[in-house]
């Protein structure tokens, strides 16, 4: 089965039939705890559901089949992942960073690792001059987001792999925007994938989650296993059973999520009110060989940056009648948002910059409303 096509496995794996029943629709175990002998003996492999769930395994077992690695981890949402994951480096530790990233993940790196001891640098992971000449001093972790978010830059995965393992460093990659059915990687050399599988793999705006898929089971993976243990950041059964439904149609809605996103990129591009498109799909984009070389579809996420600034982009986003002025992506809605009008106090994103994640309605539609938004 691992060696099948991304598509079937992602409507198999982790969803055999129950044993006890025959049900073709995975079961949701809600108990918190479980029987066990006198002593403590797991007579069923469980015992408390922080500790250890059948939903969450099913889950587990699909996300680590897609992904290719050797085993998984899910979590309450993908910052519980991402903190877990970097909480667990020692103190003293150094950590490079994308310039361009989920601003989530960029409170997490100014705020709050400095405290635990971490030493925090950012680079522009597509330069890999500036990656090497950051690698010269030893690191313990590089992370890549790519395509990132929301300026959709693209980081040479397999060349970073290289520059980061040289260094001494863990290699993680946030594959939320691709996921595994469009993007592999640990294949091209990575050693832990990140999800927010609240989005993509949820697939419809109703369940919130993350997941770290690990390329080898050794001692860091069960490290991190532990403290998600301790700490408790865990995956709700019930979550999990949605998250493990979405799975199912991961590959359907990706196509047409990524045949919709091409027909309204293109459109954007022609667009004389538009300054520039950020998909990596488009020829322009500086990104694109790359993208193409690592990526079998360049995605449903998109960014524009509008002539007119600021005004320009906020009228727009208040013409629209399909999108939705919405944070998050991946759902079967279109959104919209403007994303410096979010990010807090200090924004990083570009005043005249809409972030756009397309949906699974008719594009001729999607393409008709922001015709007349532009006007």
């Amino acid at each position: 089965m691992h060696d099948a096509h991304p598509n079937t496995l992602a409507v198999h794996a982790g969803q055999q039939p129950d044993p006890a029943t025959g049900a073709v629709a995975p079961p949701i175990h809600l108990a918190t705890t479980f029987r066990h002998g006198p002593a403590g003996e797991r007579l069923a492999g469980y015992e408390y559901q922080r500790e250890g769930n059948p939903t969450n395994d099913r889950l587990r077992e699909a996300l680590t089949a897609l992904e290719g690695g050797a085993t998984a981890l899910t979590f309450a949402s993908g910052m519980a992942a991402m903190t877990t994951l970097l909480e667990s480096l020692p103190a003293g530790s150094r950590v490079l960073f994308p310039d361009d990233c989920y601003s989530g993940l960029r409170m997490l790196f100014t705020e709050f690792l400095p405290e635990r001891g971490l030493h925090v640098e950012t680079v522009d992971m597509g330069d890999l001059d500036a990656v090497r000449a950051a690698c010269a001093t030893p690191v313990s972790l590089l992370w890549i987001e790519t395509p990132s978010n929301p300026l959709l830059k693209i980081s040479d995965i397999a060349a970073l792999a290289i520059l980061g393992h040289a260094a001494g460093a863990m290699v993680v990659v946030d594959n939320t925007f691709a996921t595994p059915l469009l993007q592999r990687p640990l294949a091209l050399g990575a050693d832990i994938v990140m999800h927010s599988t609240t989005k993509y793999f949820g697939g419809h705006s109703d369940v919130l989650g993350g997941a770290l898929v690990f390329a080898r089971d050794d001692a860091f993976a069960r490290k991190v296993a532990h403290r998600l243990h301790v700490t408790g950041a865990v995956l709700a059964p019930f979550s999990a059973w949605l998250t493990l439904r979405g799975c199912r149609s991961l590959g359907a809605r990706m196509a047409m999520h990524c045949a919709n996103a091409r027909k309204l990129a293109e459109f954007l591009a022609a667009h004389p009110a538009v300054e520039r498109v950020n998909w990596p799909g488009l020829p322009s984009h500086p990104g694109h060989a790359v993208a193409a070389k690592q990526m079998r579809e360049f995605g449903a996420m998109l960014s524009v940056e509008l002539r007119g600034g600021r005004e320009a982009a906020l009228a727009v986003a208040g013409r629209l009648r399909i999108f939705t002025n919405a944070t998050s992506l991946g759902g079967c809605e279109s959104l919209v948002e403007h994303r410096a009008s979010v990010e807090g106090a200090h924004p990083r994103s570009p005043q005249d910059l809409l972030r756009i994640s397309v949906g699974l309605e008719d594009a001729r539609d999607l393409v008709a409303d922001f015709a007349q938004a532009l006007g």
